[in-house]
């Protein structure tokens, strides 16, 4: 398999320390209109200088600087001449590094901390107030700056809380700007691009699409391709952005498995179609796969069945398209993957040989499909994706839905999956989407699954019997990235309006109940 990495923009690294923070470091920089990558810290001042820098950000990590085994950089990339600014624990490895004195004097700093600017606040803090709250979290601090830096800020018990070389462009700061509790820290990022850097905000949706249809058209030349459509945001974004490319070489598969949420197949079917203009082909493989699935009730089960019956609908529809361009005296060469960017990072930053990923959703395609892959949205957060998608004139209801797992409603059906159920599910979880939507909290809450307890009953009383009926679950999460999620604090008369409406209009449930277990150590869906 062929992997499609690289940019035209030059970036900012940001040197990952082991950071909890690191992807939103990233984040942040992108936020502020400039390319950024997420690479290791063991890599060296060579492999950093191929990458052609314009600035570099320490990131933050869990270790002592003086702990064995504590990560280290490279220390030849200080004297690359490229700005830096380090965070946190990159804070302390830069004052080691050039000189400075980090120690641990028993005094920690944890959580929203009162910071002093120092002066005018030099490059990075300049402009901002002398008093400010900023979010610690260490325990060894910088105890005297490196020879020729500047002392920028201070806390009560850290002398040194930030510094900076105006001459050598580096700069530090002990606290962690990119989090939102750090009232200034993303000014303090900008102000480092900005000031330090002399980084114009460049990188936005527009040039994105502009670089990546150039580049799929000189990879695909005129070979045909596939994309395999789920109806997420991932797959109907990296699918119409190949279309923008190369129009009709492209045919996307969507396969019903009968698992979808109500009316979903008509939406990719009708507006997304209409809105893109791509060649779709929908499979109907309801019947297949609700069959392989009777009796079955174990997560883990049901997840493998689901993916397996996958990859065999998307093999035989394969099968039939290749047949059909050899037949033009085509050859269908390439595969469409939504691959984001934290799926890079979290693979290993993406180096080595490209394989289609086993993805924990769908069970992942077979990777041993002949096909080289097409990945245009691998160095995209899911955010940038979605504008990605406005951009090219994706329906608002699909580029802005929520994540939705690949196996769909069979994995929020805890018990065997069946039509009847599947239909009672479909039921609750559209009333739930219309009325978070209608209280306008779809920016608020990055999923909310609704879950069907099909093996417990409760007793209820409707009218003027009593009635014993399946409990459904509200899951409603925030998160930024899903690998930490807390709850969301719905309004009380949003949930009071779901639950009276669930119940009265779906007769298999007289009772709604809500989740309220933040990630970790409950994860996000219930299977």
């Amino acid at each position: 398999m062929a992997e499609q990495t690289g940019t035209a923009q030059r970036p900012v690294l940001v040197v990952d320390f082991g950071a909890q923070y690191a992807q939103l470091i990233a984040r942040r920089v992108r936020e502020a209109g400039v390319y950024s990558e997420v690479v290791p810290h063991t890599i060296s001042a060579a492999e950093m200088a191929e990458k052609q820098p314009v600035g570099i950000v320490l990131s933050g990590g869990p270790s002592s600087v003086y702990a064995e085994g504590a990560p280290e950089l490279d220390t030849a990339i200080f004297d690359m001449g490229v700005p830096m600014l380090g965070i946190c624990y990159g804070f302390q490895v830069m004052a080691r590094a050039l000189g400075g004195t980090v120690g641990n004097t028993g005094d920690r700093e944890y959580g929203a901390t009162e910071a002093t600017v120092t002066g005018d606040g030099g490059a990075i803090l300049g402009g901002q107030p002398a008093e400010q709250s900023v979010w610690m979290s260490h325990g060894d601090a910088v105890q005297q700056a490196p020879e020729g830096f500047d002392v920028l800020a201070s806390t009560s018990v850290t002398p040194v809380a930030a510094f900076g070389s105006p001459a050598k462009k580096l700069y530090g700061v002990q606290w962690h700007p990119e989090v939102k509790n750090s009232e200034y820290g993303q000014n303090v990022i900008e102000n480092f691009l900005r000031n330090v850097a002399g980084l114009s905000a460049d990188w936005n949706a527009g040039n994105v699409i502009a670089e990546q249809i150039e580049r799929i058209r000189e990879q695909v030349g005129n070979a045909r391709v596939i994309s395999a459509m789920s109806g997420g945001v991932d797959s109907a974004v990296s699918t119409a952005l190949v279309h923008a490319a190369i129009s009709d070489q492209l045919t996307a598969v969507f396969v019903d498995h009968g698992l979808l949420r109500k009316g979903e197949r008509e939406q990719v079917e009708r507006d997304y179609v209409a809105s893109t203009g791509v060649r779709l082909i929908t499979v109907d493989a309801a019947d297949t796969f609700l069959g392989h699935l009777e009796g079955v009730s174990d997560p883990e089960t049901k997840r493998k069945i689901i993916g397996r019956e996958f990859i065999r609908t998307f093999e035989k529809v394969q099968l039939d398209l290749v047949e059909e361009a050899r037949a033009s005296g085509e050859e269908v060469k390439f595969l469409v993957q939504g691959t984001l960017y934290p799926d890079v990072v979290e693979s290993g930053g993406g180096s080595g040989t490209a394989n289609i990923k086993s993805h924990h959703n769908v069970g992942g395609l077979p990777d041993d499909l002949d096909f080289e892959l097409i990945e245009p949205l691998r160095l995209l957060f899911k955010d940038e994706v979605r504008e990605i998608g406005r951009e090219l004139g994706i329906p608002e209801e699909i580029v802005g839905r929520q994540p939705f797992p690949g196996p769909g409603l069979g994995i929020r059906i805890v018990g065997e999956i069946t039509r009847e159920r599947l239909d009672i599910l479909r039921e609750a979880d559209a009333i739930a989407r219309a009325e978070l939507t209608a209280a306008g909290l779809d920016q608020t809450i990055w999923q909310c699954p609704v879950v069907l307890l099909a093996d417990v009953r409760s007793v209820g009383v409707q009218g003027d019997g009593r009635t014993y009926g399946h409990p459904i679950v509200l899951r409603p999460v925030s998160s930024e990235d899903a690998m930490t999620a807390d709850w969301t604090r719905v309004p009380y008369d949003v949930l009071a309006r779901i639950s009276n409406k669930i119940t009265n209009q779906v007769p298999e449930v007289n009772r709604v109940v809500l989740d309220v277990t933040s990630k970790p150590p409950g994860t996000i869906e219930w299977e």
